[in-house]
Parts: structure tokens; C-alpha cells; sequence
């Protein structure tokens, strides 16, 4: 099952949901960065695998990144506390906080042990660290921002996570870049308003979770798999049901949340920014687009040695979710209204 642990990895990940509560409750910046450090030391075992050297590379590679944030992160932390008047230096120092808080969540220019990482690791801790070890650095970000800082970031995450993900071969790593185009979406949202961020986090994991668990009941890692069997066109149908959702076409689910930030964009005079961010999300429908036409296409090889195994309940399941992603832009009309 997608869910297959045992106790001491079940007591991980209940210790990384409780790391989030103690950042997010405290008030004050050391017991957040208390809470972002117990985060890091309980992902690490969840991560690691003795069985797979990717995964062993990828905790270490984490462990290193993530260190070198948090010590910076303490590093302003301190700074701030003894030059907490001199406004300059206040505004450096948010800087310096912000390019912290978005090394450890993966954001441009931070980005590059992202995709690396994520190509170590299983679809399950794929999932967690593109959702939930998101969640404490985007509400620390959205308590000291500093504003034109934070737009150019976003133009950099819209355009390298686009941009990174057309010649990719590795879904895990074209969900990687996906998830930095879709940072784009949610740092714009922060700055708008945290209820705006909380919506488009919470439709982002709905669709992610849908792909990860769909990836790993079909066992696939690469894009080429996608052709290399006579795959149950269920399967394909919910591929490109959420393909296209996370794209962010109408009238799938992922459109809704984006049309609300782009209305969001315009009344605050953002028009540079609403016409970067909806050209790259084209360009991430191109390639997203490119996979489906294959996948439906090239239905040639029927290889007797692959074979898929997948519980009927379970694709019932994902069957059921993908009717409420198509269906989702009727639906989210009556919240809306």
C-alpha cells in the first residue's frame, strides 16, 4: 500500500506533522526555527533506505541543504535581535530571511538540489515533501516578506520551473519542476492574502496526491513506461484528467484556484506578473500535453515480462477523485458563488 510503514517510520511521520504545529504556534522566531529543525531530523529517516543508495544520497544531500538554511535562517535570526532599529539593515535582513525560508522549501534560485533529491526518493516521500514540507517555510515567509524581493522570485520560479521540465525524461523530476512552477502560484497568493495561499495549497495537494498514488500503483518512474504496455485506458484517462488539471485548463479543478489569484493579481496592478505566470503555465500544458498525445498514441508494445497489478478498489478510488477534478470547475462555482 501506498501507506506501508512500519511503527518507527509511522512515529516520523507523526513527528513531522507535530514540527509544523509547534513552528506555526510559536511566537517567536527561535521556537520556529526550533520547529523547522525537529521537521528536518524526522524527515531524514523516512527519506533513507538501506536498500536503495539513491535514497541514502538524496537524506544526505537534504540533511546538508537543509542545514545550511537553518543556520542561516538563526544567523538573521540573532542579527536582527541586536539590530533591531537600524532600517536598512532591517531590510537586508528580510532578504536574507526570505532566501533562507526559500532554500528550504526549493524555490528559485535556491531550486537545484530539488529535482536531484526528488529522483532518490519513493512516491510517498515525494508527495510529503512537495505538500507538507512546504507548509512551515510558506507561513514563516508570509510573517516577514519583503515585497519586491518576493516578485522577482516569482518570476524566476514561473519561468525555471517551466522551462526545466520540457526536456525531462523522469516523471519524479517533472513533478519537481512542476511543483517550482506551481511555488510561483502559492508565494503570489502569500502575497495577496494567507486564505488566498490556504485555498491553492490545499486544490495543489488534492491534485498531486491523486498523481503520486495513481504513479505508484502503476510503478511509474519514467515516461517511456508509458508506452511500453497496453495500459488499461482508465489509467490513461485519469493521467490526462490530472495532467491537465495540475496544467490548469478549464474546466478541471487546478483552473479554479488560478483564475481566483489572477483576478486577485489584476486589482492589485500586478499585470507584469499575471502575464508571466499564465505564459509559463501554457508552456507547462505543452509538455504535460506532449506526455498525454504519446501515452494515447503509442499503444504498440505489449512487453509479456510487464505486468501491472493494481487492486480494483484502489482504481475505483482514483476513478472517483478524477471525476471530481474534471467536474471541478462546477463544483468549485457553487463555493465560489
Amino acid at each position: 500500500m501506498f501507506f506501508n510503514f512500519n511503527s518507527n517510520k509511522m512515529f516520523f511521520l507523526f513527528i513531522i506533522f507535530f514540527s509544523t504545529l509547534i513552528s506555526i504556534s510559536s511566537n517567536s522566531w527561535f521556537g520556529c526555527w526550533i520547529g523547522l529543525e525537529i521537521n528536518l531530523l524526522s524527515f531524514i529517516p523516512l527519506i533513507n533506505n538501506s536498500n536503495n543508495i539513491l535514497s541514502t544520497e538524496a537524506s544526505l544531500k537534504y540533511f546538508l541543504v537543509q542545514s545550511i538554511a537553518s543556520i542561516n535562517l538563526l544567523f538573521c535570526i540573532i542579527f536582527k535581535m541586536i539590530l533591531l532599529k537600524n532600517f536598512e539593515m532591517n531590510n537586508i535582513l528580510s532578504i536574507l530571511i526570505n532566501s533562507s525560508l526559500l532554500m528550504k522549501m526549493g524555490s528559485t534560485p535556491f531550486h537545484f538540489w530539488f529535482p536531484n533529491i526528488v529522483e532518490g526518493l519513493s512516491w510517498f516521500n515525494n508527495f510529503i515533501l512537495m505538500t507538507w514540507q512546504k507548509i512551515t517555510p510558506m507561513i514563516l515567509l508570509s510573517y516577514y516578506f519583503n515585497k519586491n524581493f518576493l516578485i522577482i522570485i516569482i518570476i524566476m520560479n514561473s519561468i525555471i520551473g517551466a522551462i526545466g521540465g520540457l526536456n525531462q525524461t523522469s516523471l519524479r523530476k517533472l513533478m519537481a519542476f512542476s511543483s517550482i512552477n506551481n511555488l510561483g502560484w502559492m508565494i503570489s497568493s502569500l502575497m495577496i492574502s494567507e486564505n488566498l495561499w490556504m485555498m491553492y495549497f490545499f486544490f495543489y495537494s488534492f491534485m498531486i496526491s491523486i498523481m503520486c498514488l495513481l504513479f505508484y500503483l502503476t510503478n511509474m518512474y519514467f515516461i517511456n513506461q508509458l508506452f511500453f504496455f497496453n495500459m488499461n485506458y482508465m489509467i490513461k484517462l485519469s493521467l490526462l484528467i490530472n495532467f491537465l488539471s495540475l496544467g490548469g485548463l478549464p474546466p478541471f479543478i487546478g483552473f479554479f484556484p488560478k483564475w481566483i489569484i489572477i483576478n486577485f493579481l489584476l486589482k492589485n496592478n500586478f499585470f507584469f506578473l499575471t502575464f508571466i505566470l499564465i505564459m509559463m503555465s501554457l508552456i507547462l500544458l505543452f509538455f504535460y500535453i506532449r506526455i498525454l498525445y504519446s501515452s494515447f498514441m503509442f499503444n504498440y508494445l505489449k512487453l509479456k515480462w510487464m505486468k501491472i497489478f493494481i487492486k480494483n478498489k484502489m482504481m475505483y478510488f482514483i476513478n472517483f477523485l478524477s471525476l471530481i477534478s474534471s467536474m471541478g470547475l462546477i463544483l468549485s462555482n457553487f463555493f465560489y458563488l
